[in-house]
């Protein structure tokens, strides 16, 4: 069983940074494909950026190129998504996933001036 806790949402305006972690327990992070989704209001789940267990390249939705990286330190085993240049419709809450068979609970971003 692997257990994924995530922190660092909230509210930010427009043009702000945030940064989530998630900590996982029960596993590894290393090795393994691990990325961050999102939902925003009325939209479905949709994958923002994952780092791939076949050649631990970074692989990430067009929407966020340039702006959002996703990092994780295997000490900690937690992982990061760095969130720049944020705007509204980055607003979502945001799940993280190891191998796409554990998620974790969501945290809320919101974007707003």
């Amino acid at each position: 069983q692997v257990q994924l806790v995530e922190s660092g949402g909230g509210l930010v305006q427009p043009g702000g940074s945030l940064r989530l972690s998630c900590q996982a327990s029960g596993s590894t992070l290393n090795y393994y494909q691990v990325a961050w989704f999102r939902q925003g209001p009325g939209k479905e789940r949709e994958e923002v950026i994952c780092i791939s267990h076949l050649d631990g390249n970074t692989y990430y939705t067009n929407a966020v190129k340039g702006r959002f990286t996703i990092s994780r330190d295997t000490a900690k085993n937690t992982m990061y998504l760095q969130m720049n240049s944020l705007q509204p419709e980055d607003t979502a809450v945001y799940y993280c996933t190891w191998r796409g068979i554990y998620w974790g609970q969501g945290t809320q971003v919101t974007v707003s001036s």
